[in-house]
C-alpha cells in the first residue's frame, strides 16, 4: 500500500527535503498540496493542487497531511487536520508549548490518529547508533549531554524573528538538542536548571540562547540555540567509562552526506543518507500497520515541557 500524503504549505523545507522524499520513498505518493502559492505547490510535484488548506483536508483520497507552516499555525492546522481524519506529520516544534503539545496529543488519542512531530534528526542511522550505544551501556553510567546548534542567520521577513508566530532561536534549533536529551535518557523525566542566559533581538526574539541544568539527578546537560553565532553544530556525549561525540557532518541535520562519529578513539563512518526519505517510509509504514518507528508524541509533549521551562527561566542581556 502507498500512503497518499497531502502537504500544507510549499516552503523550503517542504520543496528541498519532504517532496523528493515522499516521491521516492517506497509506500508513499505525494497525492496533493495546498499552500499560498499554485505556482510553489505544483512544483512539489503532487498529483493534485488544492485552492487551500480546507479543501486539500476535505479530500477523502488523502490519508496523512505533512504540516510545514509557521511555528504559530501548527496547533491549529494539526487539530483540524486531525478532526477531518487525516494522520499527521508536523514539522518541528510540534508546538508553541506544552500545553498546546498536550491538547494536540489529546485530539489524536481520540481520534485514533497518528500524529508525529517530524525532528527528522532523530531518524538518522548516526544518531540510533548513539542511542544504541547508550542504551546498550557501552558508555557506562551516563554523566554529560554537551551540544551546540547555532549559525549565523540571514533571515529577512521570517517568522523565525516574529515572537508571536512562534519564533527564536530556542524553539528553532533547540528543540534538536532537547529531542537529545529525551531520547538518550529515558524521556528526561526530571529536569532541573542550572542557569539560563539569553541574549534577544529588535524584534523580541530570542537570537541566543544557553542553558545549563540535570537530567535525572545526576546527568549534566549543556545547549547553545543561536542565530548569530558562527556555524557549528556539536554533540558530545560522556560516560563514566566513554565517551561518543559527533565528527564529520552536522550533529543534528547532516543531510545526503556521509557523516562519521567518534567512539573513543574509534571512528564510525556512516554513508550518505537522507533521514527524509527514512522518516516518510517509516511514519508510512507505521500509519498502515504499525510497524514503522516513530517519534512518540510522549517525548514531543515532554520536549516541549522543558523547551517551557527553559523559556520561562532566561536571564535577558
Amino acid at each position: 500500500m502507498s500512503i497518499r500524503w497531502g502537504f500544507l504549505g510549499a516552503g523550503f523545507v517542504a520543496t528541498a527535503g519532504m517532496a523528493p522524499a515522499v516521491h521516492s520513498a517506497k509506500n508513499a505518493q505525494l497525492y496533493g498540496v495546498a499552500s499560498r502559492s499554485k505556482k510553489r505547490s505544483q512544483a512539489l510535484g503532487p498529483t493534485h493542487v488544492y485552492e487551500n488548506y480546507d479543501l486539500l483536508l476535505a479530500d477523502p483520497a488523502i490519508d496523512a497531511v505533512y504540516i510545514s507552516l509557521a511555528n504559530n499555525q501548527h496547533f491549529e492546522w494539526v487539530t483540524k487536520a486531525l478532526h477531518a481524519g487525516k494522520h499527521v506529520l508536523c514539522e518541528k516544534p510540534l508546538a508553541l508549548n506544552a500545553n498546546e503539545a498536550q491538547q494536540m496529543r489529546q485530539t489524536a488519542d481520540q481520534c485514533n490518529l497518528v500524529l508525529v512531530e517530524a525532528v527528522w534528526a532523530r531518524w538518522h542511522p548516526r544518531f540510533q547508533r548513539i542511542q544504541e550505544l547508550v542504551t546498550n551501556g557501552s558508555l557506562g553510567q551516563l554523566q554529560r549531554i554537551d551540544s551546540a546548534f547555532t549559525s549565523t542567520s540571514q533571515f529577512v521577513d521570517n517568522y523565525r524573528l516574529q515572537p508571536e508566530m512562534g519564533g527564536g532561536a530556542l524553539l528553532d534549533v533547540g528543540c534538536y538538542q532537547v529531542h537529545a536529551w529525551v531520547a538518550l535518557t529515558n524521556g528526561a523525566k526530571d529536569f532541573q536548571i542550572v542557569g539560563v542566559t539569553r541574549e534577544v533581538g529588535p524584534t523580541g526574539v530570542d537570537l541566543t540562547t544557553s542553558v545549563s541544568g540535570r537530567v535525572n539527578g545526576s546527568i549534566g546537560v549543556t545547549a547553545v540555540s543561536s542565530f548569530v553565532m558562527e556555524s557549528s553544530q556539536a554533540l558530545v556525549i560522556t560516560g563514566e567509562k566513554s565517551s561518543i561525540r559527533t565528527d564529520e557532518g552536522e550533529a543534528f541535520t547532516t543531510w545526503r552526506k556521509s557523516s562519521s562519529l567518534l567512539i573513543a578513539d574509534a571512528t564510525e563512518v556512516f554513508a550518505a543518507t537522507d533521514a527524509f526519505v527514512i522518516m516518510t517510509e517509516n511514519v508510512s509504514s507505521h500509519i498502515e500497520d504499525g510497524s514503522g518507528w516513530i517519534v512518540s508524541l510522549s517525548d514531543s509533549v515532554r520536549v516541549a515541557q522543558i523547551l517551557d521551562e527553559i523559556a520561562m527561566t532566561v536571564t535577558e542581556h
